[in-house]
């Protein structure tokens, strides 16, 4: 029998933590649905946040083991599972978990962020984990003194090649237009390695290797042996489940206010999904506090 609440929050990221903790001052009976308990928010991967106010020079990761610590010693309950599907029938949010569970709560607030935006080539999905990486913080060591490539134009993938090229071997960055948007200042730095190889007008059309990727092979043919690729072509939000909702916008973000309100009946959204123009972990803090409000108006 599916489990009812009055409010389930998906995602376990600064607005989801924000919003778990703001729910338990307000006594509602509630739960927190993740991925995995490693699921905290793409802010996890940074290695440093400087901009969140009492908190100076303290890890993505850091930070948001202090919003969990904080979710959990509210008394906020966490369901490690994915959400797969979500319906909305006879008043109430039905939503079906990986695990083969199911919940039924009359409230959701949906903050699931966003995610990096892929390749879309054939093997991508084989390679991640295996020579595919988002984050070189979080795997640059791994490819110490080995080949690697940056995918991308703007600021971080310019910032991602700085930092591989102080450890690898040889990096490449891999652009598609002509001209870079990241910081020119940056890109001179680059231009004055010897172990950066700048290739533009250029991209990625297939993948090589079998358990592990082992080379890539670009538009015009060439081949290029190495160990790994950093992509960082931008980020996309992650709300596949809410696609026959109909509260997504053309690309993609969920259609809400600063009072995270949405056009269907019962369903919040806060943080990075939601259409917004700046996303920062102290606006997605905030989210997280004016969803749990508008859920307290909408039930009692």
């Amino acid at each position: 029998m599916a489990e009812k609440l009055d409010l389930l929050i998906i995602g376990g990221g600064p607005a989801g933590l924000s919003a778990a903790i703001y729910a338990k001052r307000a006594e509602l009976n509630m739960a927190v649905a993740i991925p995995d308990k490693y699921e905290m928010g793409q802010i996890a991967d940074s290695a440093n946040v400087d901009n969140y106010p009492g908190m100076p020079d303290i890890s993505g990761f850091d930070l948001c083991m202090a919003f969990k610590k904080h979710a959990l010693n509210s008394g906020a309950k966490f369901i490690e599972s994915r959400v797969e599907k979500l319906d909305f029938l006879d008043k109430m949010w039905h939503a079906s978990l990986k695990d083969g569970s199911h919940i039924t709560a009359k409230t959701v607030i949906f903050a699931g962020g966003s995610r990096y935006r892929s390749l879309e080539i054939e093997g991508e999905e084989k390679f991640e984990g295996n020579g595919i990486s988002y984050c070189a913080v979080c795997d640059g060591a791994f490819f110490k003194d080995k080949v690697t490539a940056v995918v991308g134009g703007g600021n971080s993938a310019l910032d991602e090649t700085l930092y591989l090229s102080n450890m690898c071997k040889k990096v490449y960055l891999i652009h598609r237009r002509d001209n870079f948007r990241g910081n020119s200042a940056t890109l001179k730095k680059l231009k004055e390695k010897d172990n950066v190889i700048i290739k533009t007008n250029a991209y990625i059309e297939k993948l090589m290797g079998e358990e592990r990727l082992s080379g890539i092979v670009l538009n015009n043919g060439d081949k290029v042996e190495l160990d790994g690729i950093f992509l960082a072509i931008g980020m996309m939000p992650d709300t596949k489940i809410l696609k026959d909702t109909g509260t997504l916008d053309k690309n993609g973000y969920v259609i809400a206010g600063e009072d995270c309100i949405t056009s269907a009946d019962g369903l919040f959204a806060a943080g990075d999904a939601r259409t917004k123009k700046l996303r920062q972990v102290v606006t997605a803090v905030a989210d997280g506090a004016a969803a749990v409000s508008s859920v307290f108006e909408y039930i009692r």
